[in-house]
Formats: C-alpha cells, sequence, structure tokens
C-alpha cells in the first residue's frame, strides 16, 4: 500500500494539532512522518481518537509524544493485526498446576517418610487433601489475572488469556500466572487500568480467604525444625493475625533487653531472630493460600517494568518512573541479605524489568480518580509488601 504524501496528511493533523514543522523521521521505529508543534485544545483524549481515525484508511497510527517538554506527534505504519493465541496451551498448563498446587496443599496421613521416592508416593496418595489449599490459591490467582484480562477487553486492547506456571514439589505449587498484552494500549489511563485491575480483584478474594483461613488456624509454640520456616509478615498480615487472635504474632518467648517496638522492627525487616519456644499460629491451608495471595499482589506491585506496579508508575509518571529504577535494585540488594529471594528478583528486574510498556498517546496523564485510585494502590503495596517472605525454623 503506497503511503500518502503531507498534503494529504497534513490538514488532518491540523485538525486538533498546531503544526510548527514536519519532517520524515524513523527514530520512532515504523516512523513515517514527525510533526512538531502544540494540540489545538487540552483535550487530548479526543484529539486523539479524531486523528487516529482520521489517518486509519491510510494504513497509519498516530503516536503522542512529549519530547524535550514539547508536543510530538509520530505517523507510523499500522501494525498487523496479533494472531491468536492457541487456547489448548493455556488449558493445558492450568490442569497441570492444579495438580501441582494440589500437591503442595495435600497432607498425607501419618510419618512422612524420610527418602525422597516415599515422599512423593504419600503426597500422590493424599493429592485429594489439598483441595482446600488449591481452591483458594487458585481463586486468587484466576481473579488477579482475569481482572488483567476483562479490563483489557473493556478498553479493546487485545491480550492472552492467563498463562498459569506451574511448580512441582514446591511450597505453593505455582509460580503464578501472567497475561501479555498483544497489542498497545491507548494512552497511560488505559494502560493504568489495565495494570491496576488485576491486584485489586485478587485482592478482593485473597482477604475474604485470608480471614476464613486464620479463623481455621490455631495458636502453638513454635519448636526448632530445619525442614519448616515462618511466613513473613507484612503490615496487613499482622493486622490480621492480631484481629483474629488478640496478639501480634509470631510471639517471642522473651524480647531480650530491647523495648518491644524496637525487637518488632528489626523483626518485621530482617525475619530475626528467629522466635524459638514463642507463640506463633499454626497456619491452616486456607490461610496459607490467603497469604500468598498477599504475597503475589506485593511482587506484582514492586513498580519496576511490565510488573503491574511498574505499568501503576509509568502511567503516573512517564519516562520519569525509571529514575527510581537504581534506587529500587539497590534495595532488593539490601534485603538479599535477610531473604535471598530478593537477588534472584534484582536480577530479574535488571535484566527484564527496565523496559516499559509505552503507550500510543503519553500526553494524556492521569485524571483525578485514577490519581486516588493510585495512592490507594500504593498505600495497598506498603500494606501487604513482605519484607522477608520465608523464614527457615533453626536453632
Amino acid at each position: 500500500m503506497t503511503l500518502p504524501d503531507t498534503e494529504v496528511l497534513s490538514p488532518l493533523v491540523a485538525r486538533v494539532y498546531k503544526i510548527e514543522d514536519v519532517t520524515t523521521d524513523n527514530s520512532q521505529k515504523g516512523a513515517y512522518l514527525r510533526y512538531r508543534g502544540h494540540l489545538l485544545n487540552d483535550d487530548s483524549v479526543s484529539a486523539y481518537d479524531q486523528l487516529a481515525a482520521s489517518v486509519k484508511p491510510h494504513n497509519l497510527t498516530p503516536l503522542f509524544r512529549q519530547e524535550k517538554g514539547e508536543q510530538v506527534i509520530y505517523l507510523i505504519k499500522t501494525p498487523p493485526k496479533p494472531k491468536p493465541s492457541n487456547p489448548w496451551v493455556n488449558i493445558i498448563l492450568f490442569v497441570i498446576t492444579v495438580f501441582s498446587v494440589m500437591l503442595a496443599g495435600a497432607t498425607p496421613d501419618g510419618p512422612i517418610p524420610s527418602d525422597a521416592g516415599g515422599q512423593v508416593l504419600a503426597l500422590l496418595k493424599s493429592i485429594l487433601t489439598g483441595w482446600p489449599f488449591a481452591l483458594s490459591l487458585l481463586g486468587i490467582l484466576l481473579a488477579h489475572e482475569f481482572g488483567h484480562y476483562f479490563a483489557s477487553r473493556y478498553h479493546k486492547t487485545p491480550a492472552t488469556l492467563p498463562y498459569f506456571i506451574p511448580f512441582p514439589f514446591s511450597p505453593i505449587g505455582t509460580m503464578g500466572a501472567a497475561i501479555f498484552l498483544k497489542g498497545v494500549p491507548k494512552n497511560r489511563r488505559i494502560l493504568f487500568d489495565i495494570g491496576v485491575a488485576g491486584p485489586l480483584a485478587g485482592m478482593l478474594f485473597a482477604i475474604p480467604v485470608l480471614f476464613l483461613g486464620l479463623s481455621l488456624s490455631s495458636l502453638g509454640l513454635i519448636e526448632p525444625n530445619p525442614n519448616s520456616f515462618i511466613e513473613g509478615n507484612s503490615l496487613f498480615y499482622l493486622f490480621a493475625k492480631y484481629v483474629t487472635f488478640g496478639k501480634f504474632l509470631p510471639e517471642p518467648a522473651t524480647f531480650g533487653n530491647i523495648p518491644p517496638v524496637f525487637y518488632w522492627v528489626r523483626y518485621f525487616f530482617t525475619g530475626q531472630p528467629t522466635p524459638i519456644g514463642g507463640l506463633d499460629v499454626f497456619i491452616h491451608p486456607v490461610a496459607f493460600a490467603g497469604w500468598v495471595g498477599l504475597l503475589v499482589t506485593a511482587l506484582n506491585l514492586i513498580p519496576a517494568g511490565s510488573l503491574d506496579g511498574g505499568h501503576l508508575v509509568y502511567a503516573l509518571f512517564g519516562k520519569k518512573a525509571r529514575k527510581a529504577f537504581p534506587y529500587l535494585i539497590g534495595i532488593m540488594a539490601i534485603l538479599g541479605f535477610y531473604w535471598n529471594g530478593w537477588w534472584l528478583w534484582a536480577f530479574l528486574l535488571y535484566w527484564l524489568g527496565r523496559v516499559n510498556a509505552e503507550p500510543l498517546d503519553q500526553i494524556t496523564t492521569l485524571d483525578s480518580s485514577r490519581r486516588m485510585v493510585a495512592l490507594g494502590v500504593i498505600i495497598l503495596f506498603i500494606l501487604v509488601f513482605t519484607p522477608v517472605p520465608f523464614t527457615l525454623i533453626s536453632v
């Protein structure tokens, strides 16, 4: 298809934009023309929609950009429509994940064999006992991922169905799930909506699951056991245990020679010292699923790259959000001394998390209602973030 020249396209652009100059520029991948100037009014959403409709018959798509304080418009060749995904891949991965998560939640009767083969056999025999954990956890994950999916569908941004990641013979049986955008969000508001829909939907399930599970749990003394761990505290989890049991847990046998408030600050951020002999909740599988739901929400809200938190901060601050990335990696590196899983996260984010999803229209900013939601989601992240997710129980 032969692309039209500026005599055809510039009058279309001029309907919404005061043109100062136009050049052929390929600094944007696939760019055809670059316009410098400014929009005729502040309604950038309507301006984008009007221009997109005008140039669509010419197989072109506009990009709205902010460059050095100027509003710039690029016209690029419209990308081909994404190919449909094979839903059988999603279904097969989900079925395997259900099996894997049920194994993680299984509770064998009697003593567990010491050899690996015997342990696997015992888990397989008791796999049906893992349904409360599997139903609770997968319900939370499904809510999270379909929150993204339905928000994408609502805003007409193509996306895949959720891909679940099985992780057999691990404490939770899965590494979570993900959907992938197959199209570019139109503007930062839509990117924000898609990003926050998952955590908010997941939390709607995780909170009642957590409180139900805690009501089924009991208290007991922490004894040395190298094969066990204490789940870490977030502020919300600490609050939920206090509401259920009337205590801040795990309650140590002694605070030593320091005031309780200093003990709790140290324990919250380091998981040390391990409160052997203290009182803690013997967590029910349903409560553990709720706790995992809080952890998954926190991990997804880390403000980097293509994570939900990355979408949020990019929608709020644009490319300026990238300036905080080195500090984020540094914080994870420090936390890694108390839970080495943060070092893996720091590596993955350094490798994959430096690229944000960039919407077609980067001029449009968030409206006031979305900014209020963003503030609420930031508070949610603070409440569910767990500095030390797991602490091994040892002497």
